[in-house]
């Protein structure tokens, strides 16, 4: 099964995951804030790519942006359009909109979900004006690389870190099941991808928590569990 079929099958627990308040934890006091610290101020047309069921578009829209929300879910983009979203069923290798009409792309921890995510990069750029801005943030590769030891006590890599290989996460927390159906890939595969499609990195960060959110947040303290970066179409 791909990567883009098990997600749009997890689509009624992420939805379930995602709107529980204040439930992902690692979003509200972590991901999203710092995140939002990169995005550029609005501009005609946001575009969200794997937005799920559209949570990081209604903080956008909130600060003024005009966003469409992409998907494979069905669902999901149901889902976002109840919240009076826009959104759009699509595959994100094959987008839906003419070339150099949006001024700005967010894949916000997507990109490690699809499976084929240098082609995705590439249509990103075909669809961006000159000028225009991608803003992505990952899971970690150094993250996905690895699990701590079942005594919670090291961090062991048992496979070569440059080897793209699948792995799934499961979580069940307050009745909430999920699983994370995502591939381990280099920092060097999306790099390479980005300087193949002609972009220039501005920014490239590995947030990190403040002492009063880190106990809640687990290994965050100890290594980057995310990996945000924002580059420019010449």
């Amino acid at each position: 099964m791909t990567l883009r079929d098990a997600w749009r099958a997890e689509s009624g627990n992420w939805i379930r995951f995602a709107r529980t308040p204040q439930h992902d934890r690692y979003y509200y006091l972590l991901n999203l804030p710092r995140f939002l610290e990169l995005v550029p101020p609005p501009g005609r047309l946001t575009l969200d790519i794997g937005c799920g069921e559209g949570r990081l578009g209604r903080e956008l829209e909130h600060i003024g942006h005009h966003v469409v929300g992409v998907d494979y879910s069905e669902p999901a983009i149901r889902a976002l359009r109840e919240t009076n979203g826009v959104g759009v069923v699509a595959d994100a290798v094959r987008l839906p909109l003419r070339s150099a009409t949006v001024d700005l792309v967010l894949a916000f921890m997507s990109l490690q979900d699809m499976d084929d995510p240098a082609s995705v990069i590439n249509e990103v750029a075909r669809v961006l004006i000159s000028g225009g801005r991608f803003c992505l943030a990952l899971l970690h590769p150094f993250a996905s690389a690895g699990a701590f030891s079942d005594a919670k006590e090291s961090f062991v890599i048992r496979e070569p870190y440059w080897n793209v290989r699948r792995h799934e996460y499961h979580t069940d927390r307050d009745g909430i099941e999920l699983t994370f159906w995502q591939k381990h890939r280099p920092l060097s595969l999306y790099t390479g991808a980005l300087e193949n499609a002609a972009f220039t990195i501005e920014a490239l960060r590995e947030p990190r928590p403040d002492e009063e959110a880190a106990p809640s947040l687990g290994s965050t303290h100890l290594m980057p569990v995310f990996l945000h970066a924002r580059a420019i179409k010449p």
